[in-house]
């Protein structure tokens, strides 16, 4: 086994100095955009590493274009940054090109950042199970209580479940905690309070010395902890959804997925993960987000080669990707604590929150330089608006000055589009870019 991996990492090695990856970032073929094109031999997953490193610099993809056939991989995406301006800064334009470029890594599947690498500076621990308000109080006052430092963590839920993962340090050394018995204890502890009552759904904990790619990781949690599984339908619900379809196209061996939803950050990313964790194949795509909403088209096959096969298989599908689209719409009231870090202090901002009846459905906790900047986003526990009186208390609890309210955001809509509406009208009858009249040529 060891023998024929080491031939095929060699064979890679080969493959990749006889054809390197390259990548094209142009300014000016495009009025109100950065166009950056990535040609590269092709190999499962590269696709979603190429979203995943633009996606990491907070660059907006408004447009896609993507096509994998022949064993090669040509994407073309047009970025902008979060205020809708061209990338002229030296530095991002650099870290593209040594990311996605020949000396890069990107093209070496093995290699990619969700595998678990070790780390001294932190330790690592993820959690899923039934979701219920004050969760997120609880486990940070579990860590707290076992000196552990929350140093940076997202939680994410979505359909009564919640997944975190969260970096902690030893209370004294400030680094990561490495005691196989003090560990044991730490998951023993967080495992109970996952537990609640709730035996019918079980509950996860993991602890480890290594850095993953917190969002990919969050995905493949929830999409392990059955997320997509709805317990039951409800009409609002349904209203509310992402428009998601799936059909097959028999004399081309394709399934076409189409998604058009409410436009948001790293969409795009939410949706190739899942394709991706699915083991489906991108073969060719197409993106628009240029509006408030965004249209995504795939044509894919699953990696055994193989269309949807079967109905259950196409429903699943479908609910995968709402799920990974749900998963990061932000409901409720948006708070912004800026202050310095300290042990306890997500405890005690969580416990003011769980104390004025407030639950948090989403939240991102940093640390940098010693400022602790995190995001909560929070909705009463009893499903009303928050009330005003609540945030005032709240604000006076914690301080006026480093928490800020920035107001509800909009209820996510689902799209009215054609569920047969396909922008690669002539695919099959062209297989070059230029002619699809997208950019223009860079050879």
């Amino acid at each position: 086994m060891s023998f024929t991996q080491d031939l095929d990492d060699e064979y890679e090695k080969l493959f990749r100095r006889v054809y390197p990856p390259r990548v094209v970032i142009d300014n000016e073929a495009c009025k109100n955009a950065t166009v950056i094109r990535v040609d590269s031999a092709n190999k499962h997953g590269i696709l979603l590493e190429v979203v995943q490193i633009l996606t990491d610099l907070n660059l907006i993809i408004t447009k896609a274009y993507i096509s994998s056939d022949g064993g090669w991989f040509m994407d073309v995406f047009n970025v902008t940054d979060q205020d809708g301006n061209k990338i002229t800064d030296e530095g991002i334009l650099s870290y593209i090109q040594k990311s996605l470029g020949p000396d890069s890594s990107f093209t070496s599947y093995k290699k990619r950042s969700v595998d678990v690498k070790p780390s001294m500076d932190h330790t690592s621990i993820e959690l899923t199970g039934s979701d219920r308000p004050g969760l997120l109080s609880e486990l940070s006052a579990v860590l707290t209580h076992l000196k552990c430092n929350v140093v940076n963590a997202e939680v994410w839920t979505h359909n009564t479940r919640a997944a975190a993962v969260m970096h902690v340090t030893d209370e004294e050394t400030s680094r990561a905690i490495t005691d196989p018995d003090r560990l044991s204890r730490i998951k023993e502890l967080l495992f109970n309070v996952l537990r609640g009552s709730n035996k019918s759904r079980g509950a996860k904990t993991a602890v480890s010395h290594g850095s993953t790619h917190t969002e990919r990781r969050l995905h493949q949690m929830m999409f392990a902890d059955r997320d997509y599984e709805r317990a039951h339908d409800d009409d609002l619900d349904e209203k509310q959804r992402p428009n998601v379809n799936v059909v097959n196209l028999y004399d081309k061996d394709y399934s076409v997925v189409t998604i058009s939803s409410k436009d948001r950050p790293k969409l795009l990313f939410d949706t190739i993960c899942t394709l991706t964790d699915m083991e489906y194949v991108v073969f060719h795509g197409n993106v628009d987000a240029e509006g408030p909403e965004a249209y995504q088209e795939y044509y894919v096959r699953h990696i055994d080669g193989s269309p949807v096969k079967s109905d259950a298989e196409r429903q699943r599908v479908i609910q995968c990707l709402e799920a990974a689209i749900e998963r990061r719409v932000s409901e409720g009231l948006k708070l912004e604590l800026c202050t310095t870090d300290r042990v306890g202090l997500l405890s005690d901002v969580t416990r003011i929150f769980r104390e004025n009846s407030l639950t948090v459905t989403r939240a991102e906790v940093t640390t940098r330089s010693g400022k602790a900047m995190n995001t909560f986003y929070v909705r009463d526990a009893s499903g009303y608006p928050v009330d005003a009186k609540t945030i005032d208390a709240i604000r006076q609890a914690i301080g006026q000055t480093i928490l800020l309210v920035k107001g509800n955001p909009e209820e996510a809509k689902s799209a009215q589009e054609s569920p047969t509406r396909f922008l690669f009208g002539g695919l099959f009858k062209s297989r070059s870019f230029v002619n699809f009249g997208l950019v223009r040529s860079y050879s």
